[in-house]
Formats: structure tokens, C-alpha cells, sequence
């Protein structure tokens, strides 16, 4: 879905993560020439700021199986029609995080444009952990761990109700790919939602073009196209050094290429985020670079 017009959104949200600096990631993204690099592409960006964000600092964290969910919703709430409103006026919503909890934002916007024309919404989660957690099962209570479990339907009601419907995508429609890192008791969730995974060893044992092209066959079935959410750990620290909860062994520098390259070749890429780029624990902004990097391979940037 070729749109001269990118919107791009801001969601500096911390407060579903447990390690500081995640807040930051919009502005990292920003200073690695986010916007310039899409001009260069022929496109017409339009940087909307950032959608109005608490400090947690000002905020009690509430329910510790669920650390800042009132917050948390509120902020949501108001990125979802942003990016509702980006995508009515005929715009690509390109949303940089912050922590990966804003994606119930997103997806919950994106999802009730493609509702009102009685269209279903494909989802591509590329990320090293499942994110499927909920209140019974975190062993942290960040909401970080759980926005997946959200968007299809089984989180806090707060979170999976927005705009007054759930799920916003039906299981069958949604690709998880990079994953390496599950919590025990989120194994069962993950294996009885009826998404489908592909781990890192379906990556080694497959090699990444055969992933995604399925990943893209479930996301793209019987649906308007598909949003991507791009979660920077999935990519292996050796790349991607700042993020909120990076995991050895992850995708490589070419893999997240291709996948994207791939992913932005089918003509059915409705939206994108990328979330967890955390610049304080970063090397010379190198993981803010590569976001901008990987949105561009995305947005149909190739070697020739």
C-alpha cells in the first residue's frame, strides 16, 4: 500500500517496561534522520509529535500484576485515534516507541479503520519475546510483556476493550517471528491463542526468506493487508545494542533486511512501529540508526 504521505507518531511510553530510557527511543529515532531519509525515498513525511505521555514518577504503578495499566490505557487510547485519524485522512502511521506496550495504540487504531469498512487487519510481531503475558501469568507486571495478548483479545479488559470491541485481530491472522525468550507459564497462552510462532531455530533450520514469506501468507490472508510491529530486540545486541530487554542469539543485520525488504515488496504493508530502542544503554545511537535503517528496507529502499 504505496501512500505519499507517512505520518509519522511519537509514543515516548515507559512506563510498561521495567529498565528506564525507552522513552527516549522517538527521539533517537528522530536524530538518526528519520524523516530526511523518507523525503529521500519520494515520500512526504509529516511528523505529528508525540502523543501526550505521563512521567511515573508522577503516578502511583496501581495493581503490581499489572504495574500502571490506567495510565497506560489513557495513553493508548489517545495514540489509537491518532493513528485512526493518520489512516482516515489517507496517511501511513509510522509509530516510534517507547516501550512495546503502546502497540495496543496502534494496532487498536489501525484495526478500527480497516473495521469501519468491514475489512479484517493482518499483524506481523517481529520480536525475541512473545509478549503475550497477562496479569495471572507476568512474573513482572510490566505491560511490555503482555501488548500481543491484548491485541488479540485476552488481556486486562482496560487494554483489550479500546473503542469498545476485542479482538482487534483474529489469532489466525497474526505471524510472530524472531521469538527466543518465553516465560513458562505464557508457553500454554502462546501455543492455545492460535497465532502463529516461528522461533529463531525455525529461522536457522528455514532461513528467513521461507519464515516471512509464511509469516506474510498468515497475515495477508482474507485480510486488507497487514501492520508490522518491530520490536529492535528481535534483532541479535551484537546489532542492536540498545534496547529495553535485548536476548542473545537474535536475527541478523541481513536477516532484518530481507525481512523487511520482503515484508515492504508485497504492497501490503497497511502501518509500522518500532518500539524498544532504549539510547542510554546504546553505542553512538548505532540502534536508532539501524530502526531507520530497517523502516527504510521496509518502505521499499533496495540496493539497486
Amino acid at each position: 500500500m504505496r501512500h505519499s504521505h507517512i505520518a509519522i507518531i511519537g509514543a515516548p511510553l515507559d512506563l510498561g517496561a521495567g529498565r528506564r530510557g525507552v522513552d527516549m527511543g522517538p527521539s533517537a529515532v528522530r536524530i538518526a534522520n528519520l524523516n530526511r531519509r523518507l523525503a529521500e525515498l519520494g515520500y512526504q513525511p509529516e511528523d505529528l509529535g508525540n502523543v501526550a505521555v505521563v512521567q511515573r514518577e508522577t503516578h502511583a504503578e496501581g495493581d503490581p500484576k499489572a504495574r500502571y495499566l490506567h495510565a497506560i490505557t489513557e495513553i493508548c487510547t489517545r495514540l489509537a485515534e491518532m493513528v485512526a485519524d493518520a489512516m482516515a485522512a489517507g496517511k501511513f502511521p509510522l509509530v516510534l516507541g517507547g516501550d512495546h506496550s503502546a502497540a495496543v495504540g496502534t494496532v487498536s487504531g489501525v484495526s478500527k479503520h480497516f473495521r469501519a469498512r468491514h475489512e479484517k487487519l493482518g499483524l506481523i510481531w517481529i520480536d525475541a519475546h512473545t509478549d503475550m503475558n497477562t496479569p495471572a501469568t507476568s512474573p513482572s507486571g510490566n505491560v511490555h510483556g503482555m501488548p500481543l495478548a491484548c491485541c488479540i483479545g485476552l488481556g486486562p479488559p482496560e487494554l483489550t476493550s479500546i473503542f469498545g470491541y476485542s479482538p482487534k485481530v483474529d489469532p489466525a491472522n497474526v505471524a510472530l517471528v524472531g521469538i527466543r525468550s518465553v516465560d513458562q507459564k505464557e508457553r500454554d497462552i502462546v501455543q492455545q491463542s492460535g497465532v502463529h510462532a516461528f522461533t529463531m531455530r525455525d529461522i536457522d533450520e528455514r532461513g528467513m526468506r521461507s519464515v516471512i514469506k509464511q509469516a506474510i501468507d498468515v497475515a495477508a490472508s482474507g485480510t486488507a493487508g497487514f501492520h508490522v510491529s518491530l520490536d529492535m530486540d528481535a534483532v541479535d545486541p551484537r546489532e542492536a545494542p540498545g534496547v529495553g530487554t535485548p536476548v542473545r542469539g537474535g536475527i541478523t543485520y541481513r536477516e532484518a533486511h530481507l525481512a523487511m525488504e520482503t515484508l515492504g515488496d508485497t504492497g501490503r504493508l497497511t502501518s509500522m512501529e518500532v518500539v524498544e530502542v532504549n539510547p542510554v544503554i546504546d553505542e553512538a545511537n548505532r540502534t536508532a540508526i539501524l530502526a531507520v535503517e530497517l523502516v527504510m528496507s521496509a518502505m521499499g529502499k533496495r540496493i539497486l
